[in-house]
């Protein structure tokens, strides 16, 4: 049987279209990771050893030329390395530079129709820290177009199609980053319900999410979001701004892979305790992230960690007076973060902002305790449930010279990093 399939494998390269594309189909199913013949996919391939360049077996190489090819066999080759890219065999095969360029100018030319797919590869293939350090100095060419837009030369495809006319200007290598951070946030305002030709942005690209929190997993990942950039990339004069603060507002977005992964992403910023004032202050003030010396508005990520947590309650006027505008007088039909997951993951959190005397400070004057107290009464998981005892108590501890002084930032050991490993909190 396993012979018989192999015979296929000559024909996802054949000058014929109709035959990469039977050939891709009957293939397919083989790629899921239960799937017993699997291993044809693999044959010739050799994952990335000290200073060996990966090897791509032949039949990887001709699902990343897929990828451009027409519609139909684009979606079965994007769907195939969406299930083979678990195998750590192939990260660096799918991660090196030409063909991370092209994924990632796919996923932010609006005209996409598979950037959805795309970003489900990007998020597998973010597991990799080796990845990750890729992407985070990914530079792509694009060509500047009316309207602060950019088109990304690389994006051109058999499912998305050259802009015409074609720009006449320049190409200009950007960061990548910036540019997945934008389409992201476009992406929010897809709906699904509109005919693909009446879209702005074609696909919703929910799964860019996850890429951030894998990104965020490590130190330079976390500085990338805690630092100000320009924001129009295209633009060196434009006003600074935290790429975080562009991404906060999500934790109550309908789908779950985007507030998840926006969830995990503003927990692990959070580990960088030089960063919890930015990430706390309104942005109406300013705020610096050491060792970056420039100033941005405020993140002012806090209301958007606490409503996931916050309920129907009502709550005394000198308590409402307390709490951030964004919750005050919420409706009765105002319901918590039904996933358990992630209103754990929201109250480790605040736990890590717990760490500074200012954080504490700032989470008692805006009305952190009296929505958590309402939490823990709701909770039905134990294990969330003792998180919130423990945030309580470093919210109503007293406060002495060993914990800090004139406002200084002073890490207090004990409120994120228990000798525990049940209560350990990790980066996710």
């Amino acid at each position: 049987m396993q012979d018989q399939l192999r015979e296929l494998l000559p024909f996802l390269h054949d000058k014929n279209p109709q035959a990469r594309g039977l050939a891709l189909e009957h293939l397919l199913p083989l790629t899921p990771k239960d799937s017993p013949h699997r291993s044809i996919f693999f044959e010739g391939s050799q994952s990335q050893g000290g200073l060996q360049k990966p090897k791509d077996s032949l039949v990887v190489r001709d699902l990343k030329l897929l990828v451009r090819d027409n519609l139909a066999i684009a979606h079965d080759a994007f769907r195939a390395l969406v299930n083979l890219s678990d195998s750590a065999t192939l990260v660096g095969a799918l991660s090196e530079p030409s063909f991370l360029s092209f994924l990632v100018s796919y996923i932010a030319n609006p005209q996409a129709t598979l950037a959805d797919l795309a970003a489900m590869l990007l998020s597998n293939l973010t597991a990799s820290p080796s990845t990750c350090a890729a992407l985070l100095t990914l530079t792509i060419p694009v060509i500047p177009i009316a309207g602060a837009q950019a088109y990304p030369t690389q994006s051109r495809s058999g499912s998305c199609a050259a802009p015409v006319p074609y720009p006449s200007g320049d190409e200009k290598a950007v960061r990548a980053l910036p540019l997945l951070v934008d389409a992201f946030v476009q992406g929010a305002s897809v709906d699904p319900s509109t005919p693909l030709d009446k879209r702005t942005r074609k696909s919703q690209l929910h799964f860019l999410a996850s890429v951030f929190a894998n990104l965020s997993t490590s130190p330079a990942g976390r500085m990338y979001f805690l630092t100000p950039q320009h924001a129009d990339v295209l633009d060196a004069s434009s006003a600074l701004e935290y790429p975080l603060a562009k991404l906060v507002g999500f934790t109550e977005h309908a789908d779950t892979i985007r507030r998840g992964g926006v969830a995990s992403l503003i927990k692990n910023c959070a580990f960088y305790t030089q960063g919890h004032q930015a990430v706390l202050t309104p942005d109406t003030e300013t705020a610096t992230v050491p060792p970056s010396t420039e100033s941005a508005p405020g993140i002012d990520a806090l209301p958007y960690i606490l409503l996931p947590l916050a309920g129907p309650e009502e709550y005394d006027l000198d308590e409402q007076e307390l709490l951030p505008p964004a919750l005050q007088f919420l409706p009765p039909t105002k319901t918590r973060e039904p996933d358990s997951v992630l209103r754990r993951t929201h109250v480790e959190t605040l736990l890590l902002l717990c760490t500074t005397r200012w954080g504490r400070e700032h989470l008692r004057a805006n009305g952190v305790y009296e929505v958590v107290r309402a939490l823990h009464a709701a909770e039905a998981v134990d294990q969330i449930a003792e998180l919130v005892e423990r945030l309580v108590n470093m919210l109503k501890r007293d406060e002495g010279q060993e914990t800090g002084v004139d406002g200084q930032i002073e890490e207090v050991h004990g409120a994120a990093d228990e000798s525990d490993e049940d209560d350990k909190i990790e980066e996710v």
